[in-house]
């Protein structure tokens, strides 16, 4: 299975674009989308779920046009959008068996299948309570049940583990890890862990364009032999950023400890080099194309 993009814009009037020219292969396996506000991760996820049409370019799934027969990715679609809503009067069992038949999905083992994706999400418990007394994420929690329902081939989360604690989040990558050898991921998320500890591929947009694609080592390579930390002082640390990428500082009292990636000049002399990290190589990689 394979979606092919090419040449994508989107182009909301004539001073707002949300893509431009963006070309992506997408295989099966996790691809994880990385880009600050604003970057366009939103409005590709929404064009190939085919909730918005793009002003130009073509999306084939195994060679069929998705723009012209959108029912071809809808049937083995799940989605999680950003903005999830739900209807708070139902409970969980009641609102999973209304999006079902919205899915098309029945039969005898759909109420299988719901207790199945309720302990995944860990909702077992709170299952007949109505979804209006949840937390941010619990509803979070049904929304990635939701958007499994239909035993999707296809799946997109926008910012799936927002309100998840640490124990969710991890639960939700294990959920999904399961599903990615069968199956087109696509996880846009601001918390780059998410994306370093599950995904196989990474994709690094910023203002609608795709800046690289590729295997997360490659994509950190960008950055290897690069990357430095030293204890400066406190006062030094502004006379750093006009030489150095600063990505992090941790203060110790009247000094501070703060991780670098080089740009042209050389680094400092009490400076130890460190192994690169994902993060490392997208803010190099976001920051470094204004």
């Amino acid at each position: 299975m394979s979606l092919v993009i090419k040449n994508l814009t989107k182009q909301y009037n004539k001073h707002k674009t949300g893509l431009t020219d963006y070309s992506i292969t997408i295989d099966k396996g996790i691809l994880g989308l990385l880009g600050p506000n604003g970057a366009g991760k939103s409005t590709l996820m929404k064009i190939i779920a085919t909730i918005s049409k793009p002003t130009h370019g073509t999306l084939f799934l195994d060679g069929e046009d998705i723009v012209t027969n959108p029912d071809h990715i809808r049937k083995i679609l799940g989605y999680l959008p950003q903005d999830f809503g739900v209807y708070p009067n139902l409970n969980a069992y009641e609102f999973l068996e209304y999006i079902a038949a919205m899915k098309g999905v029945g039969g005898k083992d759909l109420r299988k299948r719901i207790d199945m994706l309720l302990e995944g999400v860990n909702l077992t418990t709170d299952a007949k309570r109505p979804i209006g007394t949840y937390s941010g994420g619990m509803k979070q929690r049904i929304g990635i049940a939701q958007a499994l329902l239909n035993d999707p081939k296809v799946l997109i989360f926008d910012e799936p583990t927002v309100g998840l604690d640490p124990e969710e989040r991890v639960r939700f990558r294990q959920l999904i890890s399961d599903l990615a050898d069968d199956c087109i991921i696509i996880l846009s998320s601001h918390i780059v862990s998410d994306i370093e500890t599950i995904a196989d591929e990474v994709a690094i947009m910023k203002n609608g364009i795709l800046l690289h694609k590729a295997l997360q080592p490659d994509i950190i390579n960008q950055v290897k032999g690069r990357v430095f930390e030293a204890v400066i002082d406190n006062h030094e640390i502004a006379a750093l950023r006009t030489k150095h990428l600063v990505i992090d500082t941790s203060r110790q009292k009247d000094k501070s400890r703060v991780r670098y990636i080089l740009k042209d000049s050389q680094p400092e002399p009490t400076a130890v080099a460190v192994n690169a990290t994902l993060e490392d190589a997208y803010l190099f990689l976001t920051q470094n194309n204004a």
